[in-house]
């Protein structure tokens, strides 16, 4: 059978040895409501590529098994190995003022360069804050049950139409820095792009390079990533699946092709692209400390408790034991990127779906998720649990 005669949302197994549960949980993702998945499993038991889905929305193709996809916050954890790699060097200090290195820019100078990778901050997200629904925060806006106060233009009609628009780093962290702060200092934890904007500048900074070549120098190269980049343009390479956003006006929902965009607006919080084998020769990598030193990768996997967020990873307890993990969507794109301590087992997968302002998707993706990981790092040979 070729590709071609797929129908759609069914299966493609590229393994050469069968894996029925992870067969039937990717099917899940799918069925839960995205457009389509590709996944890749390492572990003992060697590799396991599969797709599911459609790779462009109403077309029998599945995805590639490693179609190019936007990361979205995985950037967070490259860009955290990168800044890590010019602490091993000498040329970045963890706890020294973030602004030292940033002397062009009005960052509170109690802010450290560990706050910044750790989201202890307190910098406004430049993408919007999100506070509780009874909160009185100067500027918010009621927002699915919360309050948020709105930062650059990434969801609705209104990002669709400036999809496009080109926007600098340094433009991104001013806006941030000139908002008021959400908590002081290392007072407290809150997921900020703008953590990982100024980071982004701290690199080029002390390196007087693009992070591109920089995180090509540290990261990409000594691991063999050959699939990856920083991109300066709003194509995709090829293969890639398709991405979409659907937004409503005057009573009509329309959904758009987002998959060419321009991905400055994010910045360093998200714009990477990568694949599901570069994205698990990354994440095994780094856990199985073939980037960082002992001392150093300590430090990035010691979770800040509640968060359990390290230095731009999360570690998570699964219930089958620890994982070291981060996820992210873009706008249509997702991708998952999990590792056991050691690195001997990981679960890389890029998603493409329909996105929307509500974020309609979340609660399912979620335990679709729940049941991938359950398959991958808990008995997988079980039969993921029925949706409820």
């Amino acid at each position: 059978m070729t590709n071609q005669d797929l129908a759609p949302h069914e299966l493609r197994d590229d393994a050469a040895h069968d894996r029925p549960a992870l067969r039937r949980a990717l099917q899940d993702v799918v069925d839960s409501g995205f457009t389509g998945i590709q996944l890749r499993v390492d572990d003992p038991r060697g590799t396991w590529t599969g797709a599911a889905g459609s790779s462009v929305l109403g077309e029998p193709d599945a995805p590639s098994t490693d179609g190019h996809v936007r990361i979205g916050s995985n950037t967070k954890t490259f860009v955290a190995a990168t800044v890590l790699r010019l602490v091993d060097e000498g040329a970045v200090v963890l706890d020294r003022a973030a602004a030292d290195y940033l002397p062009h820019l009005p960052v509170d100078p109690r802010i450290t360069v560990r706050m910044l990778l750790q989201h202890t901050s307190g910098i406004f997200n430049f993408t919007g804050e999100i506070y509780g629904p009874d909160a009185e925060v100067e500027g918010g806006i009621p927002w699915n049950g919360a309050t948020m106060v709105p930062g650059i233009p990434w969801q609705g009609k209104q990002w669709v139409d400036s999809r496009f628009r080109h926007y600098t780093t340094e433009e991104l962290a001013r806006l941030a820095l000139s908002r008021p702060a959400r908590f002081e200092p290392g007072t407290d934890w809150s997921y900020s792009n703008s953590n990982y904007a100024l980071a982004r500048l701290i690199v080029e900074g002390v390196s007087g390079r693009p992070l591109a070549d920089e995180m090509d120098r540290l990261v990409l190269s000594p691991l063999g990533l050959t699939q990856t980049s920083v991109p300066d343009t709003s194509a995709l390479p090829v293969p890639h699946a398709h991405a979409y956003y659907r937004y409503e006006e005057d009573g009509q929902e329309t959904t758009v092709d987002v998959t060419s965009q321009d991905p400055s607006w994010i910045s360093s919080g998200g714009d990477m692209v990568s694949t599901t084998r570069d994205l698990h020769l990354f994440i095994s990598g780094l856990t199985s400390g073939r980037l960082l030193p002992a001392s150093l990768l300590a430090e990035m996997l010691t979770p800040l408790p509640p968060a359990g967020y390290g230095l731009g990873v999360f570690v998570q307890d699964t219930g089958h034991g620890t994982v070291i993990t981060h996820n992210g969507g873009m706008g249509g794109h997702g991708a998952l990127m999990y590792s056991t301590p050691d690195g001997t087992t990981t679960l890389t997968a890029g998603i493409n779906y329909v996105d929307d302002a509500d974020q309609s998707l979340g609660a399912a993706f979620q335990t679709a998720l729940q049941r991938l990981v359950d398959v991958v790092f808990g008995d997988r040979d079980a039969t993921p649990a029925t949706p409820r």
